[in-house]
């Protein structure tokens, strides 16, 4: 094995170290958040393939819990480029709409909250992913979360974008499961 190995040269012991790195380095950053593009600067931030709308959220930060803003969003979800989308609102504080896991949802972004995590902020440009497809779906979120303006774009193309997905799973209904 040694002699085969040298015979490769540096190649051989290259490739093992750029896998153990990608598979170390996962799909998030050091300091546990993201950078998010606001609707004033002139350039979105997006990890996605070309042609891929651009996740977006807004810079404003969230209001206090139980504020008076609270969250009303629009979560709309396409299971495939062809299928019929599907749409579910959600409120907070009281919780309601549509969304079939209301609750569930609620309890997620309320943790989100609590940890200072912006759930919708989109992957960082310059975030490596692992090159994993996790299905066609794509979804939309609109409005407002504890009492922030949102306006985010997911999808599963990528390891980032799948677990951004699963983050937010009970938003978005029953998917297949992540690969």
């Amino acid at each position: 094995m040694r002699q085969s190995l040298s015979r490769l040269g540096p190649t051989a012991l290259a490739i093992p170290g750029i896998l153990a790195a990608l598979a170390l380095g996962g799909c998030k950053n050091g300091d546990g958040g993201a950078t998010a593009h606001s609707k004033d600067s002139p350039t979105p931030t997006s990890s996605a393939a070309p042609g891929t709308p651009a996740p977006t959220t807004s810079p404003t930060a969230p209001a206090p819990s139980g504020s008076a803003a609270g969250t009303r969003l629009t979560v709309t979800v396409r299971a495939s480029q062809t299928s019929a989308p599907k749409s579910w609102t959600l409120t907070c504080d009281p919780v309601g709409g549509s969304l079939p896991a209301a609750e569930q949802a609620c309890t997620v972004l309320a943790a989100a909250a609590a940890k200072g995590e912006d759930p919708f902020a989109p992957t960082p440009k310059d975030q490596m992913c692992t090159q994993i497809y996790g299905g066609p779906q794509t979804a939309t979120v609109t409005g407002t979360w504890n009492g922030k303006k949102i306006d985010a774009t997911f999808n599963r193309r990528n390891g980032c974008e799948i677990k951004r997905w699963g983050n937010l799973a009970s938003l978005f209904g029953t998917t297949p499961p992540e690969r």
